[in-house]
């Protein structure tokens, strides 16, 4: 017969092994990863490190598996854990070096900031063929990335498309260290523009809505339908059903940010081009009208309207005619909120 003591060893000797078998057992479901590339070889010509900066590429794992582009664009003059870092998102079919995501990365930094541009799943050829509810998980893949790289506060910008993106994240990711979002050219109800202002076809729209449901049932969701969908111009773009149905079907969507925006517990700033002739005037004004509604969560929102010397023109969507102007802006505003 084991005597009291002897009891007692052995009973923390078996519990010893059993923490052993649990820790060998564990194993890891998934992860997010990072690593430091070369500069890739299609970016735009123009797109150079900022005087007073630095550029470093980056391939990004997300949690599901998806590869995500980056750049981040640091000063020299700071380390990571005293910069404010500005995670930018660009619009449909956009890129982390086309406007205006690229400029901020050149100018921002100049100005004190950091900026961490990603390529979303919806990037360049991939244009109209995500599910809205997964690009989420670039974006966090993103901020998870900039907290392992050692910033410590973060900004969310979302350009056009990338708008209704960061609202999803923001409203759904109530995290400390987020302090702010910046929408720039920012639709409201894509659901709702989508049908009355770009496809503007009530025949056209029904056949799109009913080719993405089959699709969906058909388990073949992520192919291009059989017919293509207006969006902007007179042309025709190739759309997924899966696109469609989280994007543009009121019945299914949940792009629409006068939903989400009023789900945002930090400051807002919303800027749009005074020449831009995408986003109609009164689109804004839905957004702060929604924001300010009373049970919202924001704490503050802003909208200014960048003036652009030429008027409306495709390129006002874009920023490209007042780079500097939204730079300032976006430094003036976030000064103001001391960060």
């Amino acid at each position: 017969m084991l005597s009291r003591s002897t009891k007692k060893i052995v009973g923390v000797v078996m519990l010893a092994l059993t923490m052993i078998s649990t820790a060998v057992a564990a194993e890891r479901a998934a992860s997010i990863e990072y690593e430091i590339v070369g500069r890739p070889a299609n970016l735009q010509p123009d797109f150079i490190p900022p005087p007073d900066g630095a550029l470093k590429f980056l391939t990004i794992k997300a949690i599901d598996g998806s590869r995500v582009d980056a750049v981040i664009s640091q000063p020299n003059s700071k380390t990571a854990a005293n910069t404010t870092l500005v995670v930018t998102v660009h619009g449909s079919g956009g890129s982390y070096d086309s406007d205006p995501n690229g400029f901020l990365a050149r100018l921002l930094p100049g100005k004190g900031y950091a900026v961490l541009g990603i390529n979303t799943r919806q990037s360049g050829a991939r244009i109209n063929t995500e599910n809205f509810l997964e690009v989420r998980r670039d974006i966090e893949a993103a901020v998870y990335t900039a907290r392992a790289l050692g910033y410590r506060t973060i900004i969310l910008h979302g350009h056009s498309l990338g708008n209704i993106q960061i609202l999803y994240y923001a409203a759904n990711n109530w995290e400390p260290d987020i302090k702010a979002v910046v929408l720039s050219g920012m639709f409201a109800n894509l659901p709702w523009k989508s049908r009355y202002m770009l496809v503007q076809n009530e025949e056209s729209f029904a056949q799109l809505h009913e080719a993405s449901l089959k699709s969906l049932r058909e388990g073949k969701q992520a192919a291009v339908l059989p017919m293509q969908m207006r969006r902007t111009g007179t042309e025709g773009e190739a759309v997924t059903g899966q696109h469609f149905l989280t994007y543009r079907a009121e019945q299914s969507s949940t792009a629409d940010g006068t939903y989400w925006i009023r789900r945002v517990p930090q400051p807002i700033l919303m800027l749009r081009d005074g020449g831009d002739s995408l986003i109609q005037p009164f689109e804004p004004y839905m957004l702060l009208s929604a924001a300010t509604a009373p049970g919202s969560l924001v704490p503050s929102i802003k909208y200014l309207i960048v003036p652009n010397p030429k008027g409306s023109n495709p390129r006002g969507h874009r920023f490209s005619d007042n780079q500097e102007s939204l730079a300032d802006a976006i430094v003036g505003w976030l000064q103001d909120q001391k960060l």
